[in-house]
């Protein structure tokens, strides 16, 4: 069974999301017959290519909020990491920027067998320590941590050898729904907007497992039961009136 997460590196609630899809999977008594694999989503091609803005002015610029309203917005998200077991988990002093060069690394990780590893690399690097992962040099630095080799990260960074691959996923997405991220879709049938919890994701997964894995019967020969009329064996029923 497969579970696709279409997101985007900056957004809280697609780190978040990620983490409870990972939760719900780890409770499912089939995950060893899960495959988890994240898409890119792309939400901003405005952002500035050679700078970082913080989360502060980026929300005053775009969605005018500022003071105790940024506050009271991006703790909250803040604080349901934290009791999630996402902690650190910053939102609010952190910096954004063009995650385009981003998405093309996530998707030259993942053609190197790597998806899984990259996307949680970066969710950790920019929520769980507030880097960048915006620039080439940030960028290179992954790849090191992950045992990539660094001279084809270079190469196919800067040759933007993925562009398409991440236009097409976002594109996929939208063909499927997806107005924003994260989206997410169990086995390629049932799709689902935001940060769902985790305890709704497992019924998912069992929904769509139970759909595509019937219970068949075996024979058995006879043995006792009861229906729905009863029988002679002490099943009673109440008499209808």
């Amino acid at each position: 069974m497969k579970v696709e997460i279409w997101a985007e590196v900056t957004c809280p609630w697609c780190g978040l999301g990620s983490h409870r899809v990972d939760r719900a999977v780890e409770r499912f008594e089939h995950s060893d017959q899960v495959d988890v694999v994240h898409r890119s989503f792309p939400l901003d091609g405005s952002l500035p290519t050679d700078r970082t803005v913080s989360v502060r002015e980026a929300l005053l610029s775009k969605h005018g909020i500022s003071g105790a309203q940024a506050e009271a917005v991006t703790r909250k998200i803040e604080t349901l990491a934290a009791a999630e077991g996402l902690s650190p988990y910053r939102v609010l002093d952190n910096v954004v920027g063009n995650t385009e060069l981003a998405h093309e690394f996530l998707a030259h990780a993942s053609a190197q067998g790597k998806n899984r590893e990259a996307w949680d690399t970066i969710f950790r690097t920019y929520f769980g320590k507030a880097e960048p992962v915006f620039a080439l040099d940030d960028l290179l630095r992954l790849s090191d941590e992950m045992g990539l080799d660094r001279d084809l990260t270079r190469q196919v960074l800067t040759d933007r050898r993925y562009r398409t691959r991440v236009q097409d996923d976002a594109r996929h997405a939208q063909r499927l729904g997806a107005t924003g991220a994260p989206f997410i879709v169990v086995d390629g049938r049932y799709g689902v907007p935001g940060a769902q919890d985790s305890d709704s994701l497992l019924d998912l997964l069992h929904t769509a497992w139970n759909e595509t894995h019937p219970v068949t019967l075996a024979p058995a020969g006879d043995a006792p039961g009861c229906g729905p009329d009863g029988g002679p064996d002490g099943c009673a029923v109440p008499a209808r009136p």
